[in-house]
C-alpha cells in the first residue's frame, strides 16, 4: 500500500510534465484546482466568465460557479442574506462543481459526463435530508463539519450502517445539502475503504417537517379566513333598522303607510314583525283586521298593474312582429332585384367577377330571407299553439260535463261551500260593525272622541266595503250556481239520451244476422261480461298486469300512465280496453276524482283486498 502511495504521489508531482495536447481539459483541471490556467504562449485558456473568483480560505469550500446558488445552493437565497455571487455563465455551459476542501475530509466532485444523481419528491415542508454511502469511519463531527457549510443543523441522527439523517432549521439549505449528492468523501489523506464513500443526499420524510409544514398551512388558512372576513365585513351592506315596538299610535301611521303604494313593501314588513312578535291579541285584534284588511286592498292594485305589463308585453309582440314582417318585404324586394339581374338580358352583360359577386349575394340573402320566414313561421305557431289550447280546453270542458256526473256534483258542493263561507264572513263583518257602534257610545272621554271616531269612521267605511264586495261575490256564485245547475240538467238528459241510443244500436246489431243459438251463447257471455267475469286468456292477463302496477301505485295512476306501461308490453291494446275492462270490475278496482274544473283528474286504484275483507 505504501509504495501503491508513492506512485501516486509522484504521478501527481509529475503531471505538469505531461505533454498538452488538448487545451480544454488541461484548462478545466487547472480552473478546479484555483489556479488562473494559461497556455504556453501566456493566454487565458477558459474564459473570465468561467473562471473562478478570489474566496476565502478560511470557509474550506470554493464557491460555485452557479451564481443562482448562495454559498453551494441551487436556489436564491432568503432575502437579508449577503454572499458574493459571480457572473452568471452562459446558459448552455453545464455547472462545473468543484473540490471541496474540508479539515477532516475532503470532497471530490463525480464525472460530468454522469447522469446527475437522482432523487425522490420532495415531500411539502422538508428540512430533513437522507445521507447515505458514508465512509465507515466518518464521526457525526466530520458530518456536522461538512454540512455545517450547508446552513444551521438542528440535530443528526447516525445509523450504524453508513447512512444518517439531518435536520435543517430552513428549507432552503436542504437544497444546499442536495447540491453534495454524488460527491465523493476521502477522510483525510488515506486510501483506505473504510475513509471514503460515494455519498448521497436525497430528501427525507419526517413526522416532525410534517407537523410544522400543517401548522404553517393552518396558520396561513387562519390568516387568509381573518383577511376575507374583514373584506366581506367592509364590502357588507349596513344592517337595517329596526322595527318600532306595537303601540297605538304607531299602529295608526302604519295603517297610513298601507294605504301608500310608495311605503307598502316596508310596512307590511312592519306588521309581519308584530304579528311574529306575537303582538295580536283581544285588544289589538281590531287593529291588526284592518290592517291587514289594508293590505289585502292592494291585491286588485297588483292585479292591475299585472294586466298592464301584459297588455304591454301584447303590443310589444305586435310590434316585433310588424317589424319583421316589414324586414321580410324588402328581403323580397332585394330578392327581386337579384332575380332580376340574373335574367338572360341582363346578366350577359355582367363581367365574371361581377357574376360571382352577385351569385354569392343572392345566396346570402335567400339564406337570411329564410332565416326570417321561418322566424315569423315560428310565432305563428305559437299563436296557433295558444288558441288550439284554449279550444282543446274548451271541448275537453264539455266531455267532461256530458260523460262524468260526478263531477257537476263535485263543482255544486264546492260552490255551496264558498257561498256559505261568504255568508259567515258577512256575519262576522256585521258583528263588528255593531262592535265598533258600541264602542264608540262607550267611549266618553272627550279629549279622545275626536280621534276614536275618525279612526271608527274608516273602520266602518273599510267594513262596509269589505261587505259590499262580498255581496257581489256571493250574487256572482248565486248566479254561476244556477248556470251549473243547468249545465248539469242538460248533461243528464243529454247523457240519458244517448244511452237509449246505444241500447237501441245494441238490438238492432243483436237481431240482425246472428243465429239464435249465438245470440243465446253472446248473451249469455255479455251478461258474463256485465256482471264482472273474465272473456278470455288475455283479458285474465291484464288483469294480472294492471292489479300488480296499481298494487305498487297506492294513490292511484290515471288511464294514461297505466295505458302506457301497459302498451310497452302489448302495442295492440288500446285505452278503452283498460277502461271498459276495470269498468265491468269495480270489486278490483276504484276510480276516484280529485282536483275543481280544469285541474280535475280521474285516478284508478285496486281495492281487491279491501272487497276480499268485507
Amino acid at each position: 500500500m505504501a509504495s501503491a502511495g508513492a506512485a501516486a504521489e509522484g504521478a501527481e508531482q509529475n503531471h505538469l510534465n505531461v505533454p498538452i495536447s488538448d487545451h480544454e481539459p488541461w484548462g478545466t483541471t487547472m480552473n478546479n484546482l484555483g489556479i488562473m490556467p494559461v497556455g504556453i504562449s501566456g493566454h487565458q485558456l477558459v474564459s473570465d466568465s468561467l473562471c473562478i473568483q478570489r474566496f476565502d480560505p478560511s470557509l474550506g469550500l470554493i464557491a460555485p460557479i452557479n451564481p443562482m446558488m448562495a454559498g453551494i445552493s441551487l436556489i436564491q437565497p432568503p432575502p437579508g442574506s449577503t454572499s458574493s455571487l459571480v457572473p452568471p455563465p452562459p446558459s448552455d455551459i453545464p455547472v462545473i462543481k468543484e473540490i471541496i476542501h474540508c479539515k477532516s475530509c475532503t470532497l471530490f466532485p463525480q464525472n460530468p459526463n454522469l447522469p446527475p444523481p437522482s432523487t425522490r419528491e420532495r415531500p411539502p415542508g422538508c428540512k430533513t435530508v437522507f445521507v447515505g454511502g458514508l465512509p465507515e469511519n466518518a464521526t457525526e463531527e466530520i458530518i456536522r463539519e461538512v454540512f455545517d457549510q450547508c446552513g444551521e443543523i438542528m440535530a443528526i441522527r447516525k445509523s450504524k450502517k453508513n447512512f444518517c439523517h439531518i435536520r435543517f432549521s430552513e428549507e432552503f439549505m436542504v437544497d444546499k445539502a442536495i447540491y453534495l449528492s454524488g460527491y465523493r468523501m476521502r477522510i483525510g489523506s488515506s486510501t483506505d475503504k473504510k475513509d471514503s464513500g460515494r455519498i448521497h443526499v436525497d430528501f427525507a420524510q419526517a413526522r416532525d417537517d410534517l407537523y410544522e409544514w400543517e401548522c404553517k398551512q393552518r396558520f396561513m388558512a387562519r390568516e387568509e379566513r381573518h383577511r376575507w372576513k374583514i373584506h366581506e365585513d367592509r364590502l357588507r351592506p349596513p344592517s337595517p333598522p329596526p322595527v318600532v315596538h306595537y303601540s297605538e299610535h304607531e299602529a295608526a301611521l302604519l295603517a297610513d303607510r298601507l294605504k301608500d303604494d310608495n311605503k307598502f313593501s316596508e310596512a307590511t314588513a312592519v306588521l309581519f314583525t308584530w304579528i311574529d312578535r306575537g303582538e295580536v291579541n283581544r285588544r289589538t285584534a281590531n287593529h291588526f283586521y284592518s290592517m291587514i284588511q289594508s293590505a289585502n286592498s292592494h291585491v286588485r292594485r297588483l292585479m292591475n298593474e299585472k294586466a298592464q305589463h301584459e297588455e304591454e308585453m301584447e303590443i310589444a309582440k305586435e310590434a316585433f312582429k310588424n317589424a319583421l314582417m316589414a324586414i321580410l318585404t324588402q328581403f323580397e324586394q332585394i330578392n327581386a332585384v337579384f332575380t332580376a339581374a340574373t335574367r338572360q338580358k341582363a346578366w350577359d352583360h355582367f363581367t365574371k367577377a361581377q357574376r360571382k359577386n352577385i351569385d354569392i349575394w343572392r345566396k346570402q340573402c335567400e339564406e337570411l330571407r329564410n332565416a326570417h320566414s321561418e322566424d315569423i313561421m315560428g310565432i305563428r305557431r305559437e299563436e296557433e299553439m295558444e288558441m288550439s289550447d284554449d279550444d282543446t280546453d274548451e271541448i275537453a270542458c264539455k266531455r267532461m260535463r256530458v260523460e262524468e256526473n260526478g263531477v257537476c256534483d263535485q263543482t255544486q258542493d264546492s260552490l255551496k261551500e264558498e257561498n256559505d263561507s261568504l255568508r259567515w264572513q258577512l256575519d262576522a263583518y256585521r258583528n263588528e260593525v255593531d262592535l265598533l257602534r258600541k264602542e264608540q257610545i262607550r267611549n266618553s272621554r272627550p279629549d279622545e272622541e275626536y280621534a276614536h271616531s275618525q279612526t271608527q269612521e274608516s273602520q266602518l267605511q273599510l267594513l262596509q266595503q269589505s261587505m259590499h264586495s262580498m255581496q257581489q261575490q256571493l250574487l256572482n256564485l248565486q248566479e254561476k250556481l244556477l248556470s251549473k245547475e243547468a249545465e248539469l240538467e242538460q248533461a243528464r238528459e243529454e247523457h240519458r239520451h244517448l244511452e237509449g241510443e246505444v241500447l237501441l244500436l245494441r238490438d238492432k246489431s243483436m237481431n240482425s244476422c246472428i243465429p239464435a243459438l249465438v245470440r243465446s251463447r253472446d248473451r249469455r257471455s255479455e251478461f258474463m261480461i256485465m256482471r264482472g267475469g273474465v272473456a278470455s286468456e288475455k283479458e285474465a292477463l291484464l288483469l294480472g298486469i294492471m292489479s300488480t302496477f296499481l298494487h305498487v301505485h297506492p294513490f292511484g295512476a290515471n288511464l294514461e300512465y297505466l295505458w302506457s306501461y301497459i302498451q310497452k308490453l302489448d302495442a295492440k291494446v288500446t285505452a278503452v280496453e283498460l277502461e271498459h275492462l276495470m269498468v265491468r270490475l269495480p270489486s278490483m278496482f276504484k276510480q276516484e276524482l280529485s282536483g275543481v274544473g280544469a285541474n280535475l283528474e280521474k285516478r284508478w286504484k285496486f281495492c281487491g283486498f279491501d272487497s276480499l275483507s268485507t
